[in-house]
């Protein structure tokens, strides 16, 4: 059987983690790119992930980004976990947005990397920023070889 490309193995481990993956799923979030140390999710507002003010919950938006910075960091097929994050808002997600979070790694070296997302709205307004920490668990996969 033929190696994997790099490309290969991102898509065989965004099938596996989408998957197992409940919280991305009920969120209606959609993978909408992956490659080796990058992802681009979306998810649509629905009027159930309004807060008191009628705007979309920052949890949710940190959410869509910290599913975006899984499936970057993951990528490589060894297990990664977040170590921390943060996140700044911009503006406001509003009911029936469609916002978009890209995230790319900034740096891996060892069992550490840094990636950022930038989460935006169908209108490419920028919404958010967030700043992911990765801890790999070197010789584990993410998901099972095929």
């Amino acid at each position: 059987m033929n190696a994997m490309t790099n490309q290969q193995l991102a898509e065989h481990v965004r099938d596996g983690m989408l998957r197992n993956d409940r919280a991305t799923r009920s969120l209606g979030m959609q993978v909408l790119d992956i490659g080796p140390g990058r992802a681009t999710l979306s998810m649509k507002v629905r009027e159930d992930m309004l807060n008191g003010h009628g705007t979309c919950h920052g949890g949710l938006i940190a959410t869509l980004a910290d599913s975006a910075f899984a499936f970057a960091c993951n990528s490589y097929n060894e297990l990664t976990v977040a170590s921390g994050f943060s996140v700044d808002f911009m503006a406001p997600g509003c009911c029936d947005d469609c916002l978009t979070a890209r995230c790319v790694e900034v740096s891996k070296a060892g069992r550490t990397g840094i990636y950022d997302t930038e989460i935006t709205n169908q209108r490419g307004e920028r919404i958010a920023v967030f700043r992911g920490r990765s801890h790999t668990m070197k010789g584990t996969p993410a998901v099972a070889q095929p």
